[in-house]
């Protein structure tokens, strides 16, 4: 539980009932407004016409050296707006939610759909495929205590996380700060094909970056953080310091390797990069694009027969969880990879169209309301072997726990990062490495995954466990 600036229990319950009050009665207007537009649209010749509109308010705070660096804090209301008139497609949004700008911003919207080429692809998702927003499951996505942190609150809480980790060893010599966020807010989907839904959600953070000085003056920088949908599931911010103060310091006398090829083993955070690759390269769009190097590889082995990766928006309070996509279809689980074995694409309706199949219901909107297909949790299955078991099983490799730069090419799959992390000698972390480069093309790299973890964390849409890769080359100093 998050250790954060005391609030009185009866304060903190009045609060928290003003924020859920204060939403609710924003999903209402929001929805109202919706109402408003679609009719104006459909009135001024659209055949077609699709509505979002978003409101929140966003606080982060940031303190450095136990004094408040930034403060910003932020509220706002959009609405994007998607007209067929035919085949032919426009998007448009403001922030300007007057009667005049709302006139604008149809009027704009029509007039851009005239300039439009047609497309034979175009359309909304079919009405027999939408869902009954009334009976989307609650997926408990908001916290009215986070929206209620204040400023005050947040440098108070960030305080303690940079305060934890400065005082943990006197090696950690300065800091680049602590940083609290929280965001909270609402959305609405208006359809003219008679769909009309809305939801609210939150999500806070912490971060703590400590800075160590190694030897010749370099300076090594680690990190922790937390992040959940409800600020009482956040990990303790005292810990959460104390925890980036040993990633730091764990870095101190980081060395090159000599080139190689050796077993990987990649920690949850720079297992979930991986797994974000293998993300863009299974959607719908990218498939018909052929921007994927897994074009033409469904019901194929494409990983590891350890390898299970589901895409899952249905868990509760999860990161990327909705009760329903962009275009009102009923949120599911899909089976992406299964054993090994990829077994669908990701698409929304129009991907669909392109690929002659039908939508999966990942459709997500943009702010202009433009659709386009995304994953939701997007998660690789755990194993059942500890992040100690891997390593000790390792007798010589690399793990890394963080890689910088970017060199992936979804046509080919060819994929070289740098990175940095420990040399794994007789299973144990010998020592800190950094400035090597490790390469393989990702089909291998999938392919070869022999143990997975069992620590999965969901602070991220996109997560995985520890994972092992076989054989990897490793460049480094010679």
């Amino acid at each position: 539980m998050l250790v954060s600036a005391s609030i009185p229990a009866r304060d903190a319950v009045l609060r928290s009932r003003a924020m859920t009050s204060r939403a609710d009665a924003e999903l209402s207007e929001l929805l109202e407004l919706g109402d408003r537009i679609i009719a104006m649209a459909t009135r001024g010749g659209a055949t077609v016409a699709e509505c979002l509109l978003r409101s929140g308010a966003e606080l982060s705070a940031r303190v450095r050296l136990d004094k408040p660096e930034l403060v910003e804090e932020a509220a706002h209301r959009s609405a994007g707006l998607r007209i067929m008139k035919g085949k032919r497609v426009a998007t448009t949004s403001t922030s300007d939610l007057t009667e005049a700008g709302i006139n604008r911003f149809v009027a704009d919207g029509l007039e851009l759909a005239d300039l439009a080429q047609e497309d034979p692809f175009a359309g909304p998702a079919e009405p027999d495929q939408l869902c009954d927003p009334s009976k989307a499951p609650n997926l408990d996505l908001f916290d009215p205590k986070g929206g209620g942190v204040d400023a005050a609150q947040a440098i108070g809480i960030a305080k303690i996380g940079e305060r934890a980790a400065r005082e943990f060893d006197p090696r950690i010599s300065n800091s680049d700060g602590a940083t609290f966020s929280r965001t909270a807010g609402g959305v609405a989907l208006v359809l003219s094909s008679g769909f009309r839904g809305a939801y609210k959600g939150s999500y806070q953070s912490l971060s703590v970056v400590p800075v160590a000085e190694d030897e010749g003056g370099k300076k090594r920088r680690g990190s922790y953080w937390t992040a959940k949908r409800f600020l009482d599931d956040l990990d303790d911010a005292k810990s959460v310091g104390e925890e980036a103060a040993r990633r730091t310091l764990r870095k101190l006398g980081a060395r090159s390797v000599a080139t190689c090829e050796v077993p990987v083993i990649f920690d949850p955070d720079a297992a979930r990069s991986i797994l974000g690759m293998l993300a863009g390269c299974i959607m719908g769009s990218s498939i018909w694009r052929k921007s994927s190097y897994l074009v033409g590889r469904e019901g194929t082995e494409v990983a590891s027969k350890l390898v299970t990766i589901v895409d899952d928006p249905l868990i509760v309070r999860a990161p990327g969880s909705r009760p329903y996509d962009g275009e009102g279809l009923a949120s599911r689980k899909n089976l992406v990879v299964e054993n090994g074995v990829l077994r669908t694409y990701l698409c929304d309706s129009y991907s669909a169209r392109k690929l002659g199949r039908s939508s999966t219901g990942n459709a997500s909107r943009g702010g202009s309301a433009g659709v386009s297909s995304s994953t939701t949790n997007f998660i690789l299955q755990p194993g059942t072997d500890s992040n100690e078991a891997i390593i000790k099983g390792t007798k010589t490799g690399l793990y890394v726990t963080e890689m910088m730069g970017f060199g992936f090419n979804a046509v080919t799959g060819d994929f070289s990062r740098g990175a940095g992390g420990f040399w794994i000698e007789n299973g144990e972390l010998a020592f800190p490495v950094s400035e090597v480069t490790i390469s393989l093309n990702i089909d291998d790299l999938w392919k070869r995954i022999d143990a997975l973890g069992s620590d999965l964390d969901l602070r991220t849409a996109t997560a995985a466990p520890t994972i092992r890769v076989s054989k990897m080359t490793v460049a480094g100093a010679g």
